[in-house]
């Protein structure tokens, strides 16, 4: 008798796993539960298509439920709500959401693959209409709509979800102002990088209010309209948009009895099995490992979803990978401005217990003669008591994600800023100076040390 797998969650992670498992063992009778109408989608890609950049959602659709049924075998259900896990029984219970009949499903393994939902601050008014969350599908759909038919928003959160919403909604012909209760946006990156971010939205027509809570979303007749700030500076808006982070999906997981961790993440081990033996978990509900400090993390990216994802996947048939951890490697556009970032901020770094030294650099992206070039800024945070690189921000042209890709490897390899000088890195005055912005950060880097 085939061995059964269901999988709650039909996006990144999920989908990773009902793959893997899907090659490793191609006799499996696995089933995926996805609550929304969507399954392996690209949820990063919303705020483009909101903004108009993207027209069809469908195109961040990479393969749909019939599609996974007829190429994969795998059978994946839409608009199916998992209520209930009984890991003594080895049963779900299961909701179809379009017709509203719960149905009981048995299996050998299971994969809690739910995600992460968004943070809703205690706000006096946070559930008026005209509220949005940008998460997943359904989300951009409302939120398009919204946007088609009014003409201002006030976005709650100052993070890249928030900002790349920012910039689209602009674009689109909307009046955006940001909100962020932090003194800076994007909190952990080196002030300069942070201002000039600040900077970049200002001068493109954003109105940017940092260090600012809101007190109150305020509405009339149940609809939203404006907000109230802690200072009692009023603006009306039509949209209110909350970008305040996301936390764990974990209410199954803890209703099943299972560990869980920080902000409620399902704790695992490096085979992302959890504290059942039958049961895995991967993605945005899970706790993390943090690869520098080996202290638990929580940093939701698709990256990792999708890592961890396989991991399970392939573990549930039978393997024994490992996720080693994550770095937090990030990266974001905002209008014409790249951010990117990976491992420990300086702050991080010394709440670790780190001497830790921090240099910034300017550098021209290609040959300063080669037209069309422009200036990457590097901050690099390092050891000081052994050289060893610790984290990496950089802001600039395109080419920053690639650049910061190469310090996150050498963050995961352990390297020296000494070491990290004499990579042999290439050049072409189209693409790079002779001597490429991260070199010259280093050295900058094993000078300080030596101060």
């Amino acid at each position: 008798m085939a061995e059964k797998l269901i999988v709650i969650g039909g996006t990144a992670a999920g989908l990773s796993a009902a793959s893997r498992a899907r090659k490793e063992k191609p006799d499996m009778e696995i089933q995926v539960f996805e609550k929304s109408g969507f399954v392996s989608y690209g949820a990063c890609g919303l705020p483009y298509f909101v903004g108009g950049l993207i027209h069809d959602i469908n195109d961040l659709v990479a393969i749909n439920a019939e599609s996974l049924k007829n190429m994969r075998n795998i059978s994946a259900w839409i608009h199916h709500e998992v209520l209930l896990i009984d890991p003594e029984k080895k049963e779900v219970s299961v909701k179809n959401l379009d017709t509203d009949q719960v149905s009981i499903h048995s299996y050998d393994k299971l994969v809690i693959a739910t995600g992460a939902v968004p943070v809703v601050p205690p706000i006096p008014g946070i559930h008026s209409d005209g509220v949005y969350y940008l998460r997943n599908m359904e989300d951009g759909i409302r939120l398009k709509a919204a946007a088609r038919e009014h003409g201002r928003v006030c976005i709650i959160g100052g993070g890249a979800i928030g900002l790349e919403a920012a910039e689209e909604l602009r674009n689109a012909g909307l009046s955006v102002s940001v909100y962020e209760q932090f003194p800076r946006l994007l909190p952990f990156l080196d002030n300069a990088f942070s201002q000039a971010l600040e900077d970049t939205l200002i001068k493109h027509g954003i109105n940017v209010h940092t260090g600012t809570q809101i007190a109150e979303i305020l509405s009339e007749n149940g609809k939203a309209s404006g907000i109230r700030t802690a200072f009692g500076e009023i603006e009306p808006s039509d949209i209110i948009l909350v970008s305040a982070g996301v936390k764990p999906a974990g209410a199954l997981a803890e209703q099943a009895g299972l560990a869980l961790g920080l902000k409620g993440g399902i704790i695992v081990d490096d085979e992302m099995r959890t504290s059942h033996k039958d049961i895995w978990a991967c993605g945005d509900c899970v706790q993390m490992k943090n690869r520098i400090t080996g202290k638990p993390a929580y940093v939701p990216l698709g990256t990792t979803a999708n890592k961890q994802g396989r991991i399970a996947g392939g573990n549930v048939a039978g393997g024994h990978d490992t996720f080693k951890g994550i770095l937090g490697s990030m990266v974001t556009k905002v209008f014409e401005l790249f951010i990117a970032a990976t491992g420990l901020s300086k702050e991080q770094a010394a709440g670790e217990g780190y001497d830790a030294i921090s240099v910034s650099i300017t550098k021209a992206d290609r040959a300063s003669y080669y037209p069309g070039g422009r200036d990457n800024h590097i901050c690099l945070i390092v050891d000081k008591k052994t050289g060893r690189l610790l984290g990496a921000q950089g802001i600039g042209s395109e080419s920053i994600a690639g650049r910061i890709n190469v310090l996150a490897t050498a963050i995961t390899c352990g390297m020296t800023v000494e070491e990290i000088n004499e990579l042999d890195l290439v050049y072409a005055p189209p693409a790079a100076p002779v001597y490429d912005p991260i070199l010259i950060a280093a050295n900058q880097a094993m000078k300080k040390i030596t101060e």
